[in-house]
């Protein structure tokens, strides 16, 4: 890339810079956007195309090109409109998401946890467990559509608050206004909200609900705790009448900055546990994929059983990756082995369980043992002479013991759900 920087220019930015972001857009792999251009594409002429990238965002001429909508089907109906950039346009954006996150990311709340180094969405659910167990209600936050509502003079004026460089804002403003190219080619313009996964999307939606809700709540009550992991959220509270009162006063705080709290789905919850009494409607809710509720749980020391508020996998994610297990019709792959299957599914499932096996793991037993029920129909099509339950089963016996390693998740599980056969 030649020398870091270039003083010609209107705008001084690092050729490294550009380097950089180029990296990481490469580690995440991603979609072609609108102009069909893979990230293997562009490094056909790699050298070429970052020295254009970085020659005309230093000399202001850099225009995004429309971001190609990508519609993802939600679990209990309905759509996500997901934005997907150029590979081009990645880069420029992850070079203006890293200057301006190396300015806000000391300013952010602690209790913001989403998108941001060394954190992760299993570090706020764990502190959200904690916090259930020292408080009795919660307040589940949901800001309704917060990816397509967010207001554009407000997200310019934090960025404009939080960095001494012209071309971050000039370049934020053109990308919060690029319009979205839908697969029929028509093009929607945008007067606000930002859209989801665009590169510099995760810091500005983070800048945005900062001063939003993050400072708002620091400064109007220091004392109430809370997660937020991006536009999800849950307050903590003593009791039944702080809950509404944090409810109503976050609900016309929404509506001051052009947001608005889905009325369905945000919701109070009693966080019922063995020393809790009462008797109230609402006493679960999910967040991060993890529903927390009342649980059986042991105290190991005393061996007694009581109710616990705790996090597991939620039914929602259960039944998504259940079709997901399905889709992948281990049983109509007779040609492979069993460790080509284990080398498919096993960087899948591992992941999985690394995060929804943090809390309350049995829940996931019926998934894991899917997964069990599909491979041993995969043997049944492949070795006719396991036709019958018995030998099957001893053949099953068999190679768990011999290989007990091979699937990952025969870690916690080598048992199967024996119908449907």
């Amino acid at each position: 890339m030649g020398e870091p920087k270039s003083m010609e220019k209107p705008f001084s930015i690092s050729k490294w810079l550009v380097w950089e972001a180029y990296q990481r857009v490469k580690a995440n792999r991603g979609a072609p956007g609108v102009d069909g251009c893979s990230i293997e594409d562009f490094e056909a002429d790699l050298e070429n195309n970052l020295y254009r990238i970085w020659n005309r965002m230093s000399s202001g001429s850099y225009f995004p090109p429309p971001v190609l909508a990508v519609e993802i089907p939600k679990s209990h109906g309905g759509v996500r409109v997901l934005g997907v950039p150029t590979v081009a346009d990645r880069i420029a954006q992850t070079v203006v998401a890293m200057e301006l996150e190396k300015r806000v990311e000391p300013k952010f709340h602690p209790d913001s946890y989403g998108y941001r180094p060394r954190r992760s969405a299993l570090d706020a659910v764990g502190t959200c467990r904690q916090r259930c167990w020292e408080y009795d209600w919660a307040v589940d936050l949901d800001i309704q559509k917060f990816f397509d509502s967010v207001d554009h003079s407000l997200m310019v004026k934090a960025v404009e608050t939080n960095t001494d460089q012209p071309w971050v804002v000039l370049y934020v403003k053109r990308w919060l206004v690029a319009p979205i190219q839908h697969p029929d080619g028509s093009l929607h313009e945008r007067e606000k909200g930002t859209p989801q996964g665009s590169a510099v999307s995760p810091v500005l939606a983070n800048l945005f609900l900062h001063y939003a809700f993050d400072m708002w709540m620091a400064r109007n009550f220091p004392a109430v705790r809370f997660e937020r992991y991006v536009d999800d959220a849950v307050v903590h509270c003593a009791d039944l009448p702080q809950a509404k009162m944090l409810r109503d006063a976050i609900g016309q705080r929404m509506v001051e900055v052009g947001l608005q709290l889905h009325p369905d789905k945000t919701r109070i919850v009693y966080c019922k546990d063995s020393n809790r009494r009462g008797d109230y409607p609402n006493v679960w809710f999910t967040f991060l994929g993890y529903t927390f509720r009342p649980r059986r749980a042991r105290n190991k020391r005393r061996g007694v059983r009581f109710t616990s508020f705790q996090p597991a996998m939620s039914r929602e994610k259960l039944v998504e990756k259940g079709r997901e297990v399905r889709g992948w019709r281990l049983h109509r792959r007779p040609n492979d082995t069993l460790e080509d299957l284990a080398a498919a599914i096993n960087p899948i499932v591992r992941g999985w369980m690394t995060y929804w096996g943090r809390y309350y793991r049995t829940e996931m037993d019926p998934l894991l043992k899917r997964i069990n029920t599909y491979l041993m129909r995969w043997a049944r099509k492949k070795y006719k002479r396991l036709r019958g339950f018995k030998r099957l089963k001893a053949w099953w016996k068999g190679v768990t013991q011999r290989d007990s390693g091979l699937f990952a998740h025969w870690a916690w599980t080598h048992r199967f759900h024996p119908t449907g056969w």
